[in-house]
Formats: C-alpha cells, structure tokens, sequence
C-alpha cells in the first residue's frame, strides 16, 4: 500500500468493535480473565511481547495497542513503545541502554532537554558523554570509546539546522557494538527512513507532527529487534505509560498525516524562498533549500520536509526583536510545533562546542502551518515593518550645525 492509505488503515479494526470506523478510547486500569488458564496465557503471550494482550492498564490497552501496531509498521521497525512526551521516550531509551560507567556520544545539536538530561540525571549514575560535531561522518570513529553505548543523533539539528550522514555514522557505531538513537521529529517516518539508514531507535515527539492539532503530549520509540528488550524493560521499571486519550488523538493525526506534512512542506518551502529575498533577514536555514550547505544530503536520504525552519535577522536592536515578534497576528509566540498553527520563537543556542550561533543577529525558529502562505507572508512583512520602524526609531539623529 501506498503511505496514504497506509495512513488511513493503520491501527483500525472495525470488526473488533462493532463496525466502530475508529479504534474506541479504551479506559482501564485493571483487565479481568474469566479464568486462570485465560490469565496465564495472557501472561505468556505478553513476555512475548504480543501487543494484542494485555494483562494491566499499565501495558496498554487495544487504544495503546493499535498506535503501537500502526506506528511499528509505519516505521518499519520491531516494536513500539508510548510515552507521556518525547522526553520521557528519551530519556526513557537512553537509561535503558547504558548502564554505570558507559559513554554516549551526543550531536552538539541535540535538543537542549536532551543535554541536559546527560548532563543532570545521567551524570549521577557514571553516564559520561562527549559532544560531537553533527557533520563529523565516518570520522566519529575516532571518538567511540571501548565503553561507547549510544551514539545520539539529530537530523536535522535543533535550532541549528545541520544535517547528518547517519548512514557513515551508523555504520562506525555497530563496529563498535554502539546503539545509533536517533530524535526523528523532524523527519518523521514519512520524510526520514530511520530504519533504512541504521538507526536501532528512532524517537518522536509524537506531540508534533503525529498528533498534529496541539491538543495532546505524546512520546515515541520504535526500535530494531536488538533495540527493543532494553527499552521496553526500561519503559516497564519507570512505569512509562500514556493515556489511552491521547493515543486516541495520535490515531486520528495519521488519518491526515500525510497530507498535512505536505502541505507544511509546500508552504513552507514558499515562504523561506521569500525570505531570502528580504533585506531584514541575514540567513535562511531550510535543507530543503539549495542554498543551504547540507542540501545534498538532504536529497540524498530525505523525501520531504516539514513546515520547521529557522531564520537568522540581521543585526537589530533588541527592541526591534519585540516590535516583530508582537507585530505577528498569525504567527503564535510559543514552545511546540508540528500543529496545525504557525510559530515564531526567537532563540539563542548554549552550552554548545561546535555549532555556536556565527550569525550577529538573533535567530528566530518558524513554523509553518496550514493557513494560507499569501497571509502568512503578508504577516511577516507587517512584523519587518514594525521592525523597520523601531530600528529608524532608534537610530542616532543627526544634528544640524547652526
């Protein structure tokens, strides 16, 4: 089946409930048997990690279990697991997969909450890590250590934008016996095949793109076959779960998944191309662009891109940041993506070593969304105008000389 329509039968199974088109909202903590020979086959059938049984609320319901099955096959990977956020799915996988006294190597352009959970959490168990730069390739070799378990990449980078040879750095990993973890948010099934190009876990943000409406937090992990003991484990030890309503509304993002990341690629693509042409911005940073430096590899291993990207502006009073940003109407001010709305969030990276921001001006983060690109547009030119006007303000005046 094509991806659409994989999209629209996936995780659905009408007969099971009645004709009922959508999986139903299934709610419940404790799962009865009518017998004991019922409760010791549900128990076998679950160590043998059959997602159609459960024997706890815990371990999902058939709401849980059809995202899982829809997710796994869409990813073509072994299982998946559910979490409350792409957090907890990351900082779940990671604990499951190193142990005292390991060592991870972490793109220097991770997500900022995903350092920081090196940095804090892990730390205290003896997890080191080393900060690596995200074009390093095959070349990551000569960091692997002999207590290397994880390999963590991004691709593209947070805020930053650079893509990764994750295939080259895949394949240093497993030389080394390493787990490659990848952030897929971005990317998503639909764009990025993780699978194809060596990762072992493949993570999302299933707050963004999946659910795609802004209406529920949602973490991911698929994994290969060697993966997934490790994380499902993990996941069971923390009592990772999610509610079997926002499983729900992950089931119903698929069912358009598709054609809204195409829209948000379209739209996207339209309005970073006009803002090249704008003398307020510095720097447009989109891999969909030719313009940017890893536009080659993004052909070479992605189908698509979504509607996130960011802008790097010219040097500008901080006064004038605000006169933009509070000029937008369409454009929201706020954390997330992957909705149906658009965003605008300026930001600044830290704690890096290798991708500190080389621009003079401050960067703002964009997400496209669904409305009308024209308006989109016609919303920034009134943000650069009020950004004009604040910069003329301030300006130093000449004064006549009498």
């Amino acid at each position: 089946m094509k991806t659409r329509t994989k999209l629209v039968n996936l995780g659905r199974n009408p007969q099971r409930f009645e004709g009922v088109v959508n999986t139903p909202i299934v709610r419940g903590s404790t799962l009865l048997s009518p017998t004991l020979a019922h409760w010791q086959e549900k128990n076998r059938r679950q160590a043998e990690d059959d997602f159609g049984v459960s024997i706890y609320g815990r371990f999902g319901t058939a709401t849980h279990h059809a995202l899982q099955e829809a997710l796994t096959e869409l990813s073509g990977g072994y299982r998946t697991m559910l979490y409350p956020s792409g957090l907890a799915a990351l900082a779940s996988v990671l604990t499951g997969l190193v142990g005292a006294g390991d060592h991870i190597l972490l793109t220097d352009s991770a997500y900022a909450a995903t350092s920081q959970f090196l940095q804090t959490t892990l730390a205290r168990f003896n997890v080191s890590f080393t900060r690596y730069a995200p074009g390093i390739g095959a070349q990551i070799r000569d960091l692997i250590q002999p207590n290397t378990k994880v390999v963590l990449v991004e691709s593209p980078g947070s805020e930053t934008f650079e893509l990764q040879d994750i295939p080259a750095i895949a394949k240093e990993a497993h030389a080394a016996g390493a787990f490659v973890v990848m952030d897929n948010t971005w990317g998503t099934p639909l764009f990025f095949d993780a699978f194809k190009h060596g990762v072992d876990v493949a993570i999302q943000a299933a707050t963004k793109y999946i659910v795609g409406h802004s209406d529920a937090m949602l973490g991911v992990a698929t994994c290969n076959q060697r993966a997934w003991p490790a994380v499902r484990d993990s996941a069971h030890n923390f009592g990772q779960t999610c509610s079997p309503d926002d499983a729900y509304l992950a089931l119903r993002g698929l069912r358009t998944m598709e054609l809204r990341l195409r829209q948000h690629w379209a739209s996207g693509v339209q309005i970073a191309q006009w803002l090249e042409e704008r003398p307020e911005v510095e720097r447009v940073l989109h891999p969909a662009l030719p313009s940017h430096p890893d536009h080659e590899l993004w052909k070479r291993d992605f189908t698509g891109a979504p509607g996130l990207f960011a802008i790097a502006l010219k040097p500008i009073p901080e006064a004038a940041l605000h006169a933009f940003i509070d000029a937008l109407q369409l454009f929201g001010l706020g954390v997330s993506w992957g909705g149906y709305e658009s965003l605008a969030l300026p930001f600044a990276p830290v704690g890096r070593e290798y991708t500190a921001w080389p621009y003079a001006g401050p960067g703002v983060r964009l997400h496209i969304g669904l409305e009308d690109p024209q308006d989109l547009m016609a919303d920034l030119e009134n943000g650069f105008a009020a950004l004009q006007e604040c910069v003329a303000l301030s300006a130093p005046k000449e004064v006549a000389l009498v």
